[in-house]
This record gives C-alpha cells, structure tokens and sequence, in this order.
C-alpha cells in the first residue's frame, strides 16, 4: 500500500532533523546565562571598594546632560567622602553626632567628617579692606534692578498652531496700527480683546522686575521709552503682545554699608571652598585611588 500522507508531528525525533517540517519548535535553551557585566569598572580608595549599588544609588543627587556625566559625578562624590572618612578614622576624631534643621541626627561618617574639616580647614575672615576692594571692582554687582510699569494686549495662539498664529500676529500689528494714531484707546482695546487676566484692569501688570515675565517681553520693555507703545507686536510663546510702558525706574547702586556683610559672606565662602579643594587634592595625592581620576578634586567637593 503506498503512503500518501504522514503527519510530520508523528515522525520520530530521529527522523526527522529538529525544526523540520510543519514546526519550529525547539527545546528551550536551559543553560544559565553568564552574568552580567557591571555597569562600572570597579573603583576603590586605598583597597576599600565603592560598591557599584552605591554609585547607582547616588547618581540620583546629580543631575547631569546624560546619565554617564551623572553617574561620573556620584563616583567622584563618593571617593571624596571615603577619603574624608579614613582621614578623620586615621586622625581618630572623636564623633558627635547633631541634628540638622529638619531635626535629622546625623549619620556616624557624616559627622566625622563635618568635625575634620571643622580642624582641618582655616578658612580667614574677609577684611574690610578685601570687602571694600570686591565692591569698588564689581559695582554691576550692587545695584538694585530696573522696574517697569506696563501694560499689554495679549491675542492668545498656540505655539504650535501655525494659521492661528499667523491670525494672531496680524491682528495685533492692527492694534499696534490703530495705537499708534489714538493711544487713549489702550486700556478699552485691552478690556475687550485681551486674553491675559489683566484686561480687567485695562491691560495693566503693575511693577516689573526681571523674571516677572517672558524673556521676549523683558528684552522689548528694556528697548523701549516711557510713554511709548510697541510699533509692532511682541511675539512669545503665549501669543502676540502690544505694549505700553508707562514707566521705567532705573536701578540705583546700593551703598557699600548695606552689601558689606554679604560682600564679607561671598569671600569667606569663597575661600572655603577653595581650602577645601586643595585639602582633598592633598589627601588624593596620597592616596591609592583605582578605577577613577579626581581632576583637581574640584567638582561635587563642596556640594
């Protein structure tokens, strides 16, 4: 009898070749895979390892472009602070633990290494003359900053919304068109088309300061003259502006009596850090360090 058919499922394994035929089963792969590689080569200070959980785990207090600059920033923060650490074990400083203003005791390391930079670091206090000296170099520094009174029409359109902003744009060139011929006409126009809050009260925002608006806006307002009404609309995110400033109040240079104590805070803090920066590249230069280059000891140091 001849066969014309066979189911290829009933052909015996050794039949057939695996994966032949109406299948493709094959027998999973059961092996243990190899383990992963790190995600760090390993790092140490004077033979003690700084875990790689470690590093992970403290990239999140560094916010950087990519994850690598992240992660290159927490190993540095963590090998300074091994350093620190052995140092105040070596020198045997004596921990006493505080609390911090959110009442947190501090951690046994932590407080050894605050209380060795307390001994360690001298840090001199800023003399008058230092003080005096910052302040006649960097007068800009010093001064108050200008202040603007304006108002503005706001016609609204969505970024991303190319014919409504094109719609926009051309209506309140209209606006800026028809103020410029009867600027009375300012805080009606604002009351009945604006779509800022502030139309409420003819368009006005009150005192300006830097910050208080979009950029586009505080570089038009810082162009402009007291009395004056944008001859074209000023283009942000939010929409399209007609301006008027009202007024504009200059800042003042602030006498050197009510910046001394910040100016005397600057310097001190200053040159704590750079203490700091060259304590720890002494103790770098010391010390065995594999897997990672301080540069300078200068980034996460005083952080």
């Amino acid at each position: 009898m001849a066969t014309i058919y066979q189911n290829p499922s009933l052909s015996s394994p050794a039949d057939e070749p695996q994966g032949s035929g109406y299948t493709t089963y094959q027998e999973p792969d059961t092996r243990i895979p190899p383990k992963a590689a790190p995600v760090i080569r390993e790092i140490s200070v004077n033979g003690i390892a700084i875990p790689e959980a470690d590093i992970l785990a403290e990239a999140q207090n560094h916010p950087a472009e990519n994850p690598g600059g992240a992660l290159r920033e927490a190993a540095e923060a963590l090998v300074i602070r091994e350093l620190l650490w052995q140092e105040a074990r070596r020198l045997d400083i004596d921990v006493s633990s505080s609390r911090d203003e959110a009442g947190r005791m501090e951690t046994e390391r932590d407080a050894a290494i605050r209380l060795l930079m307390d001994r360690e670091i001298d840090t001199p206090t800023a003399t008058e003359e230092e003080c005096r000296r910052y302040y006649d170099r960097h007068p800009d520094k010093f001064r108050t900053e200008p202040m603007f009174e304006a108002r503005h029409i706001l016609v609204a359109a969505p970024e991303n919304d190319r014919e409504a902003r094109a719609g926009a744009s051309e209506r309140a060139t209209d606006f800026c068109n028809v103020l410029g011929k009867r600027s009375a006409r300012f805080s009606a126009l604002a009351k009945e088309y604006s779509a800022c809050p502030s139309r409420e009260h003819g368009g006005n925002l009150g005192q300006l300061t830097r910050g208080s608006t979009v950029s586009e806006f505080e570089e038009a307002l810082a162009k402009m003259q007291e009395g004056e009404i944008s001859a074209v609309p000023v283009e942000s995110r939010f929409g399209f502006h007609v301006i008027a400033l009202d007024r504009r109040i200059e800042g003042r240079e602030l006498p050197y009596e009510m910046v001394a104590e910040r100016i005397a805070a600057w310097l001190e803090a200053s040159a704590w850090s750079k203490a700091v920066s060259q304590y720890i590249s002494v103790l770098a230069g010391q010390a065995d360090i594999k897997g990672i280059s301080l540069n300078g000891a200068d980034g996460p140091l005083v952080q």
